[in-house]
């Protein structure tokens, strides 16, 4: 399993060689095509850039989709009490099912206020954030003093109108974007290195697992997105080129 700057709807791929990592003998392919680049980001989200630390409080917006319920479960392992906004009951159910502490369905009202309420008036830790604008002023709320605020995605928009700046300064809030395709090289190759030293072990012993909510065949890739635009999965799609070839724990029916 590979982590790819791009153009993985292939059957070959070139890779650099420091971006490569072993499958485990006890891991079939589907579920390791369901690990690079999802729990790598939620990996370099919480510790190389959100900087984690035992008994913090994690708040993760999307927290049933693919890098949330890899940051979920990173987060746990980290010694973290994770909270999650999410949109369906599955998902809310997901995250719980992960170890998620709290879970909040953003679509029933602010977080804000629940969140705070979690967390006895303090606010949270840390933020990982992949929706932007539509959240921000929940977000502040919801922040601790000195909190860290990590925006990795603009589902929500790129816009801010407010007074985003002065509650910053307010708070004393770090607030960092960042992502991972635009990274360098050697960045990755670190990265990578970290994630098999550090977590690919626990794939293994089954303490972290990669949720796989659907598999297709590379002939329904277009389903497979229509499944993304609508917001239906619940962790990884995962497409299999070669069904005939790929050994996994689904049913054949299912490719």
């Amino acid at each position: 399993m590979v982590l790819l700057g791009g153009g993985g709807y292939a059957e070959f791929v070139t890779v650099h060689e420091n971006h490569a990592m072993l499958i485990p003998d006890e891991m079939d392919f589907v579920h390791a095509a369901a690990i690079p680049e999802v729990w790598l980001t939620a990996y370099q989200l919480l510790h190389t850039v959100g900087a984690v630390k035992a008994g913090e409080t994690i708040l993760i917006h999307a927290g049933g989709s693919g890098v949330g319920t890899a940051a979920v479960q990173l987060a746990k392992l980290a010694g973290a009490t994770v909270i999650i906004t999410a949109g369906t009951a599955e998902k809310i159910q997901k995250a719980i099912d992960l170890g998620a502490s709290h879970a909040i369905n953003y679509k029933e009202g602010g977080f804000d206020e629940k969140v705070l309420q979690a967390t006895s008036g303090k606010g949270v830790d840390l933020i990982l954030d992949c929706i932007g604008a539509s959240f921000w002023q929940q977000n502040i709320k919801a922040l601790a003093i000195e909190g860290r605020w990590i925006l990795y995605g603009l589902m929500g928009g790129p816009t801010v109108e407010g007074d985003l700046l002065a509650q910053l300064l307010k708070k004393r809030v770090r607030l960092e974007g960042t992502t991972l395709r635009s990274r360098t090289t050697q960045y990755k190759a670190l990265l990578v290195q970290q994630f098999v030293d550090n977590v690919l072990p626990h794939f293994i012993t089954g303490k972290l697992k990669p949720v796989v909510d659907t598999v297709l065949p590379f002939g329904k890739v277009v389903e497979a997105h229509k499944m993304m635009e609508e917001n239906r999965n619940s962790g990884k799609i995962v497409i299999v080129v070669k069904p005939d070839v790929v050994q996994c724990n689904y049913k054949t029916d299912e490719l």
